[in-house]
C-alpha cells in the first residue's frame, strides 16, 4: 500500500476531520481538527491501513498560544514500510484527550510521561500514574512556564526538591542576537536580560566573578 493510498483513504473515511496533508523531506503530517477522535482515527489507522506500530508520542508546549498544547503521533507500519505524523490539538482548560492505549499498548508509557511532564490526561487509560516525578509532585517540569533551575518542592516523608541551577547557570539560549556569539548558551546574568548583557564578554565576567566567590582563580603567569 502506498502513502497515497493510505491518505486516501483515511480522507474518505474521515472527510474534513482530516487536514491536507503536508509533506516535508519525505515525511507526511495530518492535523485532527477534533481532538477527542483520534482514538477513532488511530484504530482505524491500525487495523485498516497496516500501521501496527506506534513509534512515539510527543507532546509539544505552545505556550502563550490558545490551543496551548500539540501532541503528535509517529505512525508505523512494517508491512507496507509507511510512516504516518498525526497532530492534535488541546487547550490548557480542557488538557485531555481519549487514551489510544487500547490500540497499541506501548501508549500506556507514552502517555504516562506525557502526563507526568505536561499535565496532559488521557481519559480511559489504565493506570495514569507519574512516570518520573513521584505520586504528589505539584508540577510539570517540561512546561515552557516551569523554570530552568527547577522549583523547590517538599512532600514530608516522601521527597523534595531544591532549585538546582548549575555553577553559574542555568544556560540558556535567547533567540535573536546580532551575531552567533551572542546567541551562543551562556549564563543568564540576573540584573539584566538584555542581549547586548548576555554576549561572551560579559559571560566571561560573570563567570568570573563566579570564580572569585568560589575561590578558584588561577595565579596569573
Amino acid at each position: 500500500m502506498s502513502l497515497s493510498d493510505i491518505i486516501s483513504k483515511l480522507s474518505t473515511q474521515f472527510g474534513e476531520l482530516c487536514s491536507a496533508p503536508v509533506e516535508f523531506r519525505g515525511e507526511t503530517t495530518i492535523k485532527l481538527t477534533d481532538a477527542q477522535r483520534i482514538a477513532e482515527v488511530c484504530a482505524f489507522a491500525k487495523r485498516e491501513l497496516g500501521f501496527d506500530y506506534l513509534v512515539d508520542l510527543t507532546p509539544v508546549d505552545n505556550y502563550g498560544e490558545d490551543p496551548r498544547f500539540l501532541l503528535v503521533y509517529e505512525l508505523y507500519g512494517y508491512g507496507h514500510r509507511q510512516h504516518l505524523r498525526l497532530k492534535i490539538e488541546v487547550s490548557e482548560e480542557q488538557a485531555e484527550v481519549p487514551t489510544i492505549s487500547t490500540v497499541w499498548r506501548t501508549a500506556d508509557w507514552h502517555e504516562r510521561e506525557a502526563f507526568d511532564m505536561m499535565g496532559i490526561r488521557f481519559k480511559g487509560h489504565p493506570d495514569l500514574r507519574r512516570i518520573l516525578m513521584w505520586e504528589g509532585y505539584p508540577y510539570f517540569p517540561l512546561r515552557k512556564d516551569f523554570p530552568l533551575a527547577g522549583k523547590p518542592s517538599e512532600m514530608p516523608d516522601v521527597a523534595f526538591t531544591n532549585q538546582a541551577p548549575l555553577d553559574g547557570g542555568p544556560f540558556v539560549t535567547v533567540a535573536g542576537g546580532k551575531d552567533t556569539i551572542a546567541r551562543e548558551p551562556r549564563v543568564r546574568i540576573p540584573e539584566t536580560d538584555s542581549l547586548e548583557a548576555n554576549s561572551r564578554l560579559e559571560r566571561r565576567r560573570d563567570l568570573g566573578r563566579a570564580d572569585e566567590q568560589h575561590g578558584n582563580i588561577l595565579p596569573s603567569k
